[in-house]
C-alpha cells in the first residue's frame, strides 16, 4: 500500500478502492487542508440501482466518513442521451416523467448509505438536467465543443469498441462524454467540487472533465477510479442467475438481498467485507482467515452487515432468521419470496413468478437435473400442475433458493 497522509486516501487505499488517480499527491494534499466536495454521477434508467453500483455508493460513504462532502449527481439530463461506455446498443428513450420517478425512487436507497443535510460534510443530491437542460446548442458548441477534438474522442474505448464492432453509435451518444465533462466543470464552478470518482470504465470521461475545468477556468480538479469489481469466478458484480441484485426493497426482497451476500464465494469474503461493510479491518482479517465450514460464519456476518446498511437492522435480523428456519429447521420462514395464485398453476410458471429462475428454459433444466422440489420432494416432470392447497406450498430451486406459493 502507498503511504498517503490524508485520512481520505488512507481509508480508500486500505479498503481496496483505488485504481487510478489523475494526481495522487495533489489530491492527498488537498484532502489534508480542506473539506473536499466529491461527486459520482448515476443515470436514472430504472427505479432502483443495483449491487453493481454499490462500490460507487460506498465511495461516497467513505468520502463522508473521512470528513468530506458527497455530491450525488443524478443524470436527469444525461439519461436522455445514454452513456455508450460498455454498451453495444442505443439506450431506449425514457419520458421525462419516468426519469423523475426513477430519481425519486433511487434517492431512497442513497438515504440508507449517506447522511443528507445542509452541513459542510452532509450529502446533497443534484440533477444535471437543471443545468444541461438550460444550455443552448450553439452555446455548448462555442464554449465547450472547442475543447474537444474528434480525434481524441474517437480514441476512447466507449467509441472505438462500438466502431470496431460495426455497431451503430448515434451523434446523440457521441456527445455524452462532452456533457459529462461539462458536469464536472459546472459543479466545480458552482459548488466547489474538486473530485470526481467512478468505476475504471469511466476513466476517459473523468479525465475529460479534469481537462475541461483546467482549460475553461484554470481550476485544478481531480479524478479517482476504482478497480473493476468482479467475483472470484470472473463474473460481473451485481448479477445473479435470476437477474440484477437491486438495492430497493420493492425491487428485490431483503431476504434475497441477504442471500446474495450469504452465497459469496470463499475467496471473495475478505474483499467484500472491506468494500461493502464498515466492519473494522482487524476483524475482517480474522474473518477471512477462517477455514472450512467456519468461513460460513464470515459470510453470515457479511450478509448481516450489508443488509443492515441497505435495508436496516430489522430487515437483516428477519432475513437471517428466515434463513435459519429454512435451512436449519426445514421450515418456511417469514421473509421468503411469495406469489399468490388464484387457482391451479404450472410449476414452471410458479418458479418464474417467485424469481427462483430467470426463464422457463432454466426451470426445465433444473427439473431435469433433479434440482427442483415441492415441499421438499424432488420433481421429475416439467409438466406438473400445482393444485390449490390449504397452506402455502414451498418451492425450491437447488439448496439455496426457496419461495412460498399461496392460493387466493
Amino acid at each position: 500500500m502507498t503511504s498517503y497522509k490524508s485520512d481520505l486516501l488512507r481509508l480508500l487505499d486500505e479498503r481496496g478502492y483505488i485504481h487510478q488517480m489523475t494526481d495522487a499527491d495533489g489530491l492527498d494534499a488537498l484532502a489534508q487542508k480542506q473539506v473536499v466536495p466529491g461527486y459520482i454521477g448515476f443515470d436514472a434508467t430504472a427505479p432502483s440501482l443495483h449491487v453493481g453500483n454499490l462500490v460507487s455508493i460506498m465511495l461516497l460513504r467513505r468520502l463522508q466518513q473521512a470528513g468530506h462532502k458527497p455530491v450525488v449527481v443524478m443524470g436527469g439530463g444525461t439519461t436522455r442521451i445514454g452513456d455508450p461506455t460498455g454498451k453495444d446498443e442505443v439506450r431506449k428513450m425514457l419520458s421525462d416523467d419516468a426519469i423523475e420517478a426513477n430519481i425519486a425512487s433511487i434517492r431512497r436507497a442513497f438515504e440508507q448509505f449517506l447522511t443528507f443535510g445542509d452541513g459542510p460534510t452532509d450529502a446533497v443530491m443534484v440533477n444535471n438536467h437543471d443545468w444541461l437542460g438550460k444550455i443552448g446548442y450553439i452555446e455548448m458548441l462555442q464554449k465547450v465543443g472547442t475543447h474537444f477534438t474528434v480525434n481524441r474522442m474517437l480514441s476512447f474505448d466507449s467509441v472505438k469498441l462500438r466502431l470496431e464492432r460495426e455497431q451503430p453509435m448515434t451523434f446523440l451518444e457521441f456527445n455524452y462524454m462532452i456533457l459529462q465533462g461539462y458536469d464536472f466543470r459546472h459543479l466545480s464552478d458552482t459548488m466547489g467540487v474538486r473530485l470526481q470518482m467512478g468505476g475504471s470504465d469511466q476513466w476517459g470521461n473523468i479525465v475529460n472533465g479534469v481537462e475541461l475545468s483546467r482549460r475553461m477556468d484554470g481550476v485544478e480538479v481531480f479524478g479517482l477510479t476504482t478497480p473493476l469489481i468482479t467475483k472470484a469466478d470472473g463474473s460481473k458484480m451485481g448479477k445473479s442467475v435470476s437477474g440484477a441484485i437491486w438495492l430497493n426493497a420493492d425491487a428485490l426482497n431483503p431476504y434475497d438481498y441477504w442471500q446474495f451476500w450469504r452465497n459469496t464465494q470463499d475467496a471473495d469474503v475478505g474483499k467484500f467485507l472491506r468494500l461493502f461493510t464498515d466492519i473494522d479491518l482487524a476483524e475482517i482479517e480474522r474473518l477471512e482467515g477462517l477455514q472450512g465450514a467456519d468461513i460460513n460464519e464470515a459470510k453470515k456476518v457479511l450478509a448481516d452487515a450489508a443488509t443492515t446498511m441497505a435495508h436496516g437492522e430489522q430487515a437483516a435480523v428477519d432475513a437471517a432468521e428466515t434463513a435459519r428456519k429454512t435451512f436449519e429447521q426445514g421450515g418456511a420462514g417469514d421473509q421468503l419470496p411469495t406469489h399468490t395464485s388464484n387457482g391451479p398453476i404450472a410449476l414452471l410458471d410458479a418458479m418464474l413468478a417467485l424469481g427462483l429462475v430467470a426463464s422457463k428454459g432454466e426451470a426445465r433444466r433444473l427439473i431435469a437435473g433433479g434440482g427442483a422440489r415441492i415441499d421438499g420432494v424432488a420433481v421429475d416432470s416439467d409438466a406438473v400442475i400445482i393444485e390449490p392447497a390449504g397452506q402455502p406450498v414451498r418451492l425450491s430451486a437447488g439448496k439455496k433458493k426457496h419461495g412460498l406459493l399461496h392460493f387466493g
